[in-house]
């Protein structure tokens, strides 16, 4: 691990490690820079993604090749209906001794993949989203601490809902980003097809330690902020608030509900990453506003009158912003 003569050193050694990473990402995952980008700034925010698309576009590859580079042990789990919290979390056994022994899950990893986290009952929902929020699980009246870093992707489809069970907002609001996956450009996709009906082997390099992404942490934790930044970000979630009277017209009309504190949390956390992986030392209101829409996108719920006429969050996200 190398040492820094101060947070600015710092800061400069994390936007080589951020363009190292983007770079060695992008042999593999093609045309979904936005995405990374959001999935790493997570990572260095201690916060956890929710990735929505369509099957087939490399939100599972995306995971891989992110842990990969980052040296760090990885679990996908595939959700299904009759997962048990048992599952993922582990289990007690009776050894030849006759004495119970701890069998850890799938979920002591670096790198959870949730994939389809929506198709699971709340039983198992909820023993995910304790481990993110604690960081450790509870099996069998014992606490057990997770490694760190620990960090949990869940990826949904937005299409088929049949025999789903949506995750409740409560539980929502514990992933830092909502990442809307889209389809890839056509430049992009015919590289991406090139590519993988081949039989190129792409070798990809570990970039960062786990000791290396812990102090990265802490350091996005030290980034200053002014006082007008952090009022901007404050105020940006409490103008998501119907009820709020600092709410524009846009809200009280569309919204039912708005986002809590946790918004503005990471709103700021958001900030000061999207800054430093640039190599600037404080944010300002623009990144703020570039990580507003993930942040923002599934803590704010709709009213009729939004769902009747087609006004999407999005749109209101931006108005608000404007």
């Amino acid at each position: 691990m190398q040492t820094f003569n101060s947070d600015v050193e710092a800061i400069d050694s994390l936007k080589d490690a951020y363009t190292r990473l983007d770079a060695e990402i992008g042999k593999v995952v093609i045309g979904q820079q936005e995405v990374v980008k959001d999935v790493i700034i997570s990572i260095f925010s201690r916060g956890h993604c929710l990735l929505v698309g369509v099957p087939g576009l490399a939100k599972t590859l995306l995971v891989t090749t992110i842990s990969r580079v980052l040296g760090l042990d990885y679990n996908r789990i595939q959700f299904t209906p009759d997962l048990m919290p048992s599952d993922i979390v582990g289990t007690e056994i009776l050894d030849e001794n006759r004495q119970f022994r701890f069998i850890k899950g799938p979920l002591f990893a670096n790198i959870i993949l949730a994939d389809e986290i929506n198709r699971t009952p709340p039983k198992t929902q909820a023993a995910l989203l304790e481990a993110m929020q604690e960081k450790a699980i509870t099996a069998a009246g014992k606490r057990y601490e997770l490694g760190q870093p620990f960090f949990v992707l869940a990826t949904q489809n937005p299409i088929e809902q049949e025999g789903t069970y949506p995750l409740p907002e409560a539980q929502l609001d514990r992933f830092m980003f909502n990442i809307w996956v889209d389809y890839p450009k056509y430049e992009d996709e015919l590289l991406v097809v090139k590519s993988t009906t081949s039989d190129s082997k792409v070798e990809l390099k570990s970039i960062l330690s786990s000791e290396e992404i812990l102090f990265y942490q802490e350091l996005v934790r030290r980034v200053p902020v002014t006082d007008k930044v952090l009022e901007y970000a404050v105020k940006l979630a409490v103008k998501t608030r119907p009820n709020s009277e600092h709410a524009p017209d846009v809200v009280k009309k569309y919204l039912a509900w708005g986002a809590g504190p946790r918004a503005s949390q990471f709103l700021v956390l958001g900030a000061k990453c999207h800054a430093a992986i640039r190599g600037r030392y404080s944010p300002d209101i623009e990144d703020v506003n570039a990580v507003a829409t993930a942040i923002l996108r599934h803590r704010i719920i709709r009213n009729y009158k939004a769902e009747a006429e087609g006004i999407s969050v999005e749109s209101i996200i931006r108005q608000i912003m404007d």
